[in-house]
């Protein structure tokens, strides 16, 4: 019977590290880059969590210039601000947010398939 009991591992939550980083004020504000699919071969890439006193219409016309592609500014009610371009430019998006200084490394988080 006790070599039961120390078989059997305690109670363990796997998320009580990711969720003491999360509360609280001066938590780490990350920057999502993420992939949606349209019809067929098209996809979508949005990115939100930049700061508000950035300006998105500037970083979204660099964007379009940079990666030869077409997006817009969209105002979700929930999320802010978020831009939205086409195609999967996820890797385009974060090395030029890095290299651009709005945003450092270890705050972005790319999401998609």
């Amino acid at each position: 019977m006790s070599e039961l009991d120390i078989q059997i591992p305690t109670a363990f939550d796997p998320f009580t590290e990711a969720n003491a980083d999360d509360s609280g004020a001066g938590s780490k504000e990350y920057v999502h880059i993420r992939v949606q699919q349209r019809n067929g071969r098209k996809s979508l890439t949005t990115v939100q969590g930049l700061k508000k006193e950035f300006s998105y219409n500037k970083i979204l016309k660099d964007l379009k210039k940079e990666f030869c592609c077409n997006g817009t500014v969209v105002q979700d009610p929930e999320l802010g601000q978020v831009i939205q371009l086409q195609g999967d430019q996820r890797k385009n998006v974060s090395t030029f947010l890095v290299q651009a200084g709005i945003v450092k490394k270890e705050h972005i988080k790319l999401h998609g398939f």
